[in-house]
């Protein structure tokens, strides 16, 4: 959750870039055909307006752009990729960021804006697979996918579905069932819908086209998607979901077989991986949430920027977005966020509930204390399609400048009683919380004689499944081993 709270107008100039009316389909196969044979059209006046009109909305969505070494070999890598899908010879006409977001993501958007997180950066392991990647996003500019997909605005994410949060049975089409739509877990994904199954693999073709055509190993878009789908495996791990969506279920292939397509497209790949340049380029970069933006430690949340803290309950999970924190479980669904304070509770509690669609509400605000703040709690009974539910607003404010609060949707009759220990919970940061909320970092070590697997993932700063987080990091599988003189990512302090 960030400091402030950004204007969301630039999803409107964002939806206008996908929103083209749908040609007919002999029309529609004409983009996808030039960009197979490395001739797509070139980026027109048009597209570069809508995509800097889009691009500022999106940068802060993510945390803002990185600076820096690090951001500018992303920079250049990205450019050269880009060149190679016809959209322009030019590098320079192509803006790539690296964003501060602990997401793993990475999207385009007609015009030329290019996007990595340095999260899923931290998840590659050379740069033929950041290549890959970039390719695979820019494929989907490329063939103008966004143009043929009917009235969906989506960032072209190569993680497909498998970013998403499923939105629950309380949320629906109105005012209140937007809730979980407003700023929350990762922004642009829980707001769309993703690229049909043909689109994905057809983007994961181009990418491994424009690989060939700069000179990088092909097999590089395969190991990347292995990657990821250790990675979701892991993430499912540690939130308790051992569900997968199954091939058919989804409108993106199944991760297993995508690798194993790609694998097949790419053929005896003979290019370069340039995994030193790579490893020199990441090391010291943060890894996982930034401090600035607040840090899921567990289940509690840690924001240091206004030194409080709350804990979910148990068997809940959470996700921390640019606007606000999702939290979800059985019980029902919440975000926590901030916004202006000007010394009035119940003000503040009346615009935090018109901002869900609730414009008409009067509502009955209660004062109270809650952990030894001032607090306004008020529940109102709401529609959400078809099924009524109970929203629930409770604001804290900690100082005269500053207030919190929790917006919670559950099924009409429950109110707020599975979250009553989260809300009781919401307290000044206390030394441990400040001990835990500190940055991690992407450390790049060469492996000592006598090191093993065992011994360095013990260096990783996590007490969870640290040799797992090891072993994905370094997309290593049960069994193997590393040897002296091995490069190797560890996550540290």
């Amino acid at each position: 959750m960030k400091k402030s709270m950004i204007d969301r107008r630039w999803i409107v100039a964002a939806s206008a870039i996908a929103l083209a009316t749908t040609p007919a389909t002999a029309q529609r196969q004409r983009p996808a055909a030039a960009a197979a044979s490395g001739q797509a059209a070139a980026i027109t006046p048009a597209e570069r307006q809508q995509g800097q009109q889009a691009n500022a909305g999106i940068v802060a969505e993510y945390g803002g752009a990185m600076t820096g070494r690090t951001a500018t070999y992303v920079e250049g890598v990205g450019r050269k990729i880009a060149t190679q899908s016809g959209l322009s010879s030019d590098p320079g006409a192509f803006d790539v960021t690296l964003l501060n977001s602990s997401v793993n993501n990475a999207f385009a958007i007609p015009g030329g804006y290019i996007y990595v997180t340095r999260q899923l950066l931290a998840l590659m392991n050379d740069e033929a697979e950041l290549a890959a990647v970039l390719g695979h996003e820019v494929g989907h500019v490329a063939a103008r996918h966004s143009q043929s997909r009917q009235r969906v605005a989506q960032r072209n994410s190569i993680l497909g579905a498998l970013g998403q949060l499923a939105v629950g049975a309380v949320a629906g089409n109105s005012g209140f069932g937007q809730l979980l739509g407003r700023g929350v877990g990762t922004g642009a994904q829980l707001l769309t819908l993703g690229y049909s199954r043909s689109q994905e693999t057809q983007s994961d073709d181009l990418g491994i086209n424009y690989l060939r055509r700069a000179g990088y190993d092909t097999e590089a878009m395969a190991s990347m998607l292995d990657a990821l789908a250790s990675q979701t495996a892991l993430e499912q791990q540690l939130r308790g979901d051992a569900r997968a969506t199954p091939a058919w279920a989804s409108t993106h292939p199944d991760p297993g077989a995508r690798v194993e397509r790609a694998a097949r497209q790419a053929g005896q790949g003979t290019g370069t991986r340039n995994r030193d340049a790579f490893l020199a380029a990441i090391d010291g970069m943060m890894y996982g949430d930034d401090p600035a933006q607040g840090m899921i430690e567990g289940q509690s949340f840690l924001y240091p920027p206004g030194r409080v803290a709350f804990t979910a309950p148990q068997g809940y999970t959470m996700q921390n977005g640019a606007k606000a924190v999702s939290i979800s479980g059985q019980g029902g669904q919440a975000q926590f966020a901030s916004a202006a304070y000007d010394g009035n509770l119940e003000r503040y509690v009346a615009t935090a509930l018109s901002g869900l669609g609730a414009q008409n509400a009067q509502p009955s605000i209660e004062r109270t204390t809650i952990g030894g703040f001032p607090a306004a709690v008020t529940t109102v009974r709401g529609t959400s399609g078809q099924q009524q539910v109970d929203v629930t607003i409770v604001a804290y404010a900690p100082d005269a400048k500053r207030a919190y609060h929790f917006a919670i949707v559950t099924p009409a009759g429950r109110g707020a009683a599975a979250f009553d220990p989260m809300i009781s919970s919401f307290r000044r940061m206390t030394a441990a919380d400040t001990q835990a909320a500190r940055p991690r970092y992407v450390r790049v070590v060469t492996v000592k004689a006598g090191e093993t697997v065992d011994t360095l993932a013990r260096r990783m700063a996590y007490t969870d499944v640290p040799l797992e987080r090891f072993q994905v990091l370094n997309r290593l599988g049960q069994g193997d081993t590393v040897r002296a003189g091995d490069k190797v990512k560890i996550v540290t302090y």
